[in-house]
């Protein structure tokens, strides 16, 4: 049902997709949008117990999206040199194909503070109950990934 990276000498050992996963920043979510157009959207996201879990308002084009169809993918570039004599760029690059869902209370809490952690900075054991309550409107989404890819070009 899913396809393998087409040369296999530049397919990634699944370490090295782990490693780009827990290091980046930020990846594009990709799902079935209105009149069955695709639509992607960029994320902020952490990569957290075998899972790629990101937050969200609970309204909008996203979230119709994927309460219409749980299946999206989800991509991020890792490394990209432009490599000008060559007319190309070397880049190391994952994609994710998986099933999305709500995350749990108890895994809404757990991933809250990792994201914070990761995006500023520890956060203060006092200051913890203060930014739950601020970000109450948000909704943390889980992704399942059902099969992973990662690609080096160079």
């Amino acid at each position: 049902m899913f396809r393998e990276v087409r040369q296999e000498k530049q397919s990634l050992a699944r370490e090295d997709i782990d490693s780009i996963l827990e290091r980046g920043s930020y990846g594009t979510l990709a799902l079935l949008g209105d009149d069955e157009y695709p639509y992607s959207v960029p994320i902020s996201y952490i990569y957290y117990d075998g899972k790629i879990y990101f937050h969200s308002l609970p309204a909008g084009h996203k979230i119709e999206a994927m309460t219409a169809r749980e299946k999206i993918s989800f991509s991020l570039v890792d490394e990209a040199t432009l490599v000008p004599e060559e007319y190309t760029f070397y880049f190391r690059s994952v994609i994710a194909f998986g099933k999305v869902r709500v995350a749990t209370e108890t895994e809404r809490l757990e991933v809250f503070h990792a994201l914070t952690a990761k995006y500023s900075g520890p956060v203060p054991e006092a200051d913890r109950r203060a930014k739950v309550d601020n970000c109450k409107r948000a909704q943390v989404y889980a992704i399942e990934i059902e099969h992973i890819t990662g690609k080096t070009s160079a």
